[in-house]
């Protein structure tokens, strides 16, 4: 005897089949395509451009992008659906936060994967920058921060050349 001959369903003997594949109710293909669902689940809530288990988007917010040259840093927070009085910008011990919030429309949807709510994005910075010369500028829902580099930090990048 052998052990697929123990197995009670999925043998066919003669033109007779077993009960469980009767109307697609196999149990073991049952259960493989709900820990296939589960798993697509579990691994889709870590794709940024779906949403997680709750239907939420990630609670990270803005997204930030962080450009970094020898003279300047560049930081671009993407704010949809805010005004320039909605945020702050505060730059303190080299690190540079956003901070603001986005109220709710109110307007009775059922399901929203839009963020509403307080915000803080901290960024540190890493170098020394001058403050008085910061740059921040607005527009269609765009926030782009411009810190010059002090003339300290711009002499500490210090350039190695490559050997062949």
């Amino acid at each position: 005897m052998m052990m697929r001959d123990l197995i009670p369903w999925g043998r066919t003997r003669g033109t007779e089949t077993t009960p469980f594949h009767e109307e697609g109710r196999d149990p073991v293909a049952s259960f493989h395509r709900e820990v296939d669902r589960l798993f697509d689940d579990f691994f889709r809530s870590f794709d940024s451009r779906t949403p997680t288990f709750a239907g939420r988007a990630p609670r990270v917010w803005p997204s930030v992008e962080v450009s970094n040259t020898e003279k300047e840093i560049k930081v671009t927070a993407d704010v949809p659906g805010l005004e320039e009085n909605d945020i702050e910008i505060l730059l303190d011990n080299d690190v540079l936060t956003l901070r603001g919030e986005k109220t709710s429309e109110n307007n009775g949807a059922q399901f929203s994967e839009r963020f509403y709510g307080q915000f803080e994005r901290r960024i540190p910075l890493g170098v020394e920058v001058e403050e008085d010369k910061v740059e921040a500028k607005f527009k269609n829902g765009v926030l782009s921060i411009t810190l010059p580099k002090s003339p300290n930090a711009q002499a500490q990048v210090k350039r190695i050349a490559i050997q062949h």
